[in-house]
């Protein structure tokens, strides 16, 4: 099983290691943060090391709402949503890749909340968590 790579908790995360691990990606985490702050100037992000699954993630919240968790992994990212059911009907219309629809719209578990992953290797990967940004603002 694959885990994140930024995992020694002694170790911050900074732009020159997340260059170095993200590599051919790292162009698209800068478009990531740029793009926070056009959504939603009151979006602020936080590394912070978590114990339980021993890796640091960047949380991004507006004010008490977390919006999206991120971890690092080797030459991508991935942004993780969790979202509750009022936002089916925002996710069913969106222009969203049908895979990642259908993995919210029908879980392999009923929890209340359900959460849609996407994985960034490259810029145009941030359409779909820009949208899915959107969405989880909407339905908080």
């Amino acid at each position: 099983m694959e885990h994140p790579s930024l995992n020694d908790p002694k170790q911050f995360p900074n732009d020159k290691l997340l260059a170095r691990l993200l590599g051919k990606a790292f162009p698209a985490w800068s478009a990531f943060q740029a793009m926070l702050r056009k959504c939603d100037p009151r979006l602020a992000g936080e590394w912070r090391f978590y114990n339980d699954g021993k890796s640091w993630l960047f949380k991004v919240t507006r004010h008490t709402t977390t919006a999206c968790w991120v971890a690092v992994w080797d030459k991508y990212f991935s942004v993780a949503f969790y979202l509750n059911t009022r936002a089916e009907e925002l996710v069913r219309n969106s222009s969203l890749d049908n895979a990642l629809k259908q993995g919210f719209l029908h879980p392999v578990e009923a929890n209340k909340f359900r959460s849609i992953r996407v994985e960034v290797r490259k810029k145009s990967d941030l359409n779909a968590v820009e949208e899915l940004l959107e969405i989880k603002l909407k339905v908080k």
